[in-house]
């Protein structure tokens, strides 16, 4: 059962825009599952990809764009051909990199990240697209309220870490910097130079929170990964708190 959203930054009157501007609420489209690309990374996730895939078409009742940037050696961008999706080959060079260039791929005015390992709710997606219509820029999945023990307790506790070092950098209180799961109005990945590769998830978030969009965490029920995770939790973890405050300082003096 999902709970409230909560707002990363105090909603104003009229949706944020990048730097301060405001668009008011008259000139804000309602969109569609039609309006939606959903984006992944996707690498060797064969056991997990056909029920992500089969969950967004159910959900959607079909109508979402989705987009895989795939580096497999496995049948993991078969299955996705299978189930319509487009699929973008690529070298493996590490999630950030998939990932942007998935984002980038997408046709649609609503883009919807996630991983495609089906730990997070795809049951959900109309909500975050209720939030998107309701004015928010971001919306931004929170594991850690609802389901945090779901997570190996070594990757929930440096979830929390990281939390706490983006709250104190840029002074809002933060639930979940790393989640994979987000909402993004199409305007937003357009202004903004994405650069981060383990660390992307964390920009992705701390970019627009910055620069004064209107984002919104939402508690979703996150599950148990299907297949093995491709991340070294240590080497990973120094790679994202380096991203958090690399991005946090830079977007302050920009």
């Amino acid at each position: 059962m999902s709970g409230e959203p909560s707002s990363a930054t105090a909603d104003p009157p009229a949706r944020a825009a990048p730097d301060g501007e405001t668009a008011s609420a008259a000139e804000t489209p309602h969109y569609s599952f039609e309006d939606l690309s959903v984006v992944m990374g996707t690498y060797n996730e064969e056991a997990a990809i056909d029920t992500v895939l089969s969950d967004i078409e159910t959900v959607t009742g079909g109508q979402a764009e989705v987009v895989c940037v795939d580096g497999s050696s496995d049948q993991t961008p078969a299955i996705a051909r299978d189930h319509g999706a487009r699929v973008i080959e690529q070298s493996p060079q590490g999630y950030g990199v998939a990932v942007r260039e998935a984002i980038l791929a997408a046709d649609r005015p609503v883009i919807v990240t996630t991983d495609c390992d089906d730990t997070y709710p795809m049951e959900q997606l109309p909500e975050f697209l209720d939030a998107i219509n309701d004015g928010a820029d971001v919306v931004s999945g929170d594991r850690l309220s609802q389901s945090p023990d779901a997570m190996p307790a070594l990757n929930r506790l440096g979830n929390r870490l990281f939390a706490v070092l983006a709250s104190a950098l840029v002074g809002r209180r933060v639930h979940d910097t790393t989640t994979g799961m987000r909402a993004y109005r199409r305007e937003v990945i357009e202004s903004i130079e994405w650069t981060e590769n383990t660390g992307l998830s964390a920009e992705l978030l701390l970019r627009p929170l910055i620069r004064g969009y209107s984002v919104r965490e939402q508690p979703i029920e996150y599950r148990e990964r299907a297949g093995e995770t491709k991340l070294a939790p240590i080497r990973g973890g120094a790679a994202i708190a380096k991203s958090i405050l690399t991005v946090s300082l830079r977007e302050q003096l920009r």
